[in-house]
């Protein structure tokens, strides 16, 4: 049984890969680009998640309304680490809350099927004031996950989830400096 709280992420020596669901009319000129631009908006924070199967059910595997395409986005690990020593966890005062650049919340992890489990899954919301550092320095590759996620979706409502699971990108312990992991921990 995994930790209670622990990053799972693919990630390798550079990058973490985090992934966001978008409306196609965001999606398509960020896929062209290669990073986002407009209309992405610089103006709101973003979450980004490491757990493709926590996205997987908060966009109904890419079938709700402005959540239709899937993106896997990979950063730079010092982006992902510099926006976590930023963090402050959502169940913080919410006077801290409110003044962080970067708020972290903890959601039960997700099975195949869009159970909570026993465990729990980082999301990383980045505010107005690291968007465009986050879309312009700490983004490397944007990637068009949508058809796999389709696939997946089809597949687990077939009963065949160990096909399904076949197609899930892996994902494993993030090791996590102490000091931030005392940082973004529950609070």
């Amino acid at each position: 049984m995994p930790p209670l709280h622990e990053i799972r992420a693919r990630y390798d020596d550079r990058t973490v890969t985090v992934y966001q669901a978008y409306g196609p009319a965001i999606a398509e000129p960020a896929l062209r680009a290669g990073r986002f631009v407009a209309p992405f908006s610089f103006g709101r924070m973003t979450w980004i998640k490491p757990s493709f199967l926590w996205l997987m059910h908060r966009s109904n595997w890419a079938a709700k309304p402005g959540q239709e395409r899937v993106l896997a986005v990979r950063i730079t690990r010092e982006g992902w680490e510099e926006a976590l020593s930023l963090a402050v966890p959502t169940t913080s005062d919410p006077a801290d809350v409110d003044r962080a650049a970067v708020h972290v919340q903890w959601d039960p992890e997700r099975s195949l099927r869009g159970a909570a489990l026993n465990h729990y899954s980082i999301q990383v919301g980045i505010g107005r004031g690291l968007i465009r550092t986050f879309a312009q320095e700490w983004v490397v590759d944007l990637a068009d996950l949508t058809a796999q996620a389709r696939k997946a979706a089809a597949l687990v409502r077939a009963g065949r989830g160990d096909r399904a699971q076949q197609l899930l990108p892996p994902e494993r312990p993030y090791p996590l400096p102490a000091d931030l992991a005392r940082r973004i921990g529950p609070r």
